[in-house]
């Protein structure tokens, strides 16, 4: 089993920053990439970053290319999300997300929600305007 453990969600104004980190442990496995999404109430998971694990290529959403950074530690098999300008509607709990290793990779695949294997359990970010 892998265990996703999100950290570093809280309240912000807009305009602030916050940094995301997400950690795996347990069983070892080749990673394909980590991903984070967010969800707001009501609404559906969307994508917001991916990093591949052995490249380092990044992916983003539009509404947050720009402003947010994925990056990787590999020793520490850590993830982080760096979210700068940060608005209100980017309000949501914010998820983070591995895929195994993969021969597989149709067009934005790194976008589907279904291509991920392991789920962190959530961290909650609040922007106030």
């Amino acid at each position: 089993q892998v265990h996703l453990v999100e950290s570093g969600g809280g309240w912000v104004q807009a305009g602030g920053s916050l940094r995301l980190s997400c950690t795996a442990s347990g069983r070892t496995f080749t990673r394909e990439a980590m991903g984070w999404f967010r969800k707001v109430p009501g609404k559906e998971r969307d994508f917001v970053a991916a990093i591949s694990w052995k490249t380092g290529y990044k992916y983003y959403a539009d509404s947050v290319r720009g402003r947010f950074t994925i990056s990787r530690h590999s020793a520490n098999v850590t993830a982080y999300l760096e979210m700068n300008s940060l608005q209100p509607e980017d309000t949501a709990i914010y998820y983070c997300a591995v895929r195994p290793a993969s021969t597989s990779f149709p067009i934005g695949w790194f976008r589907d929600e279904d291509t991920y294997t392991f789920w962190g359990q959530g961290t909650q970010v609040t922007v106030s305007s």
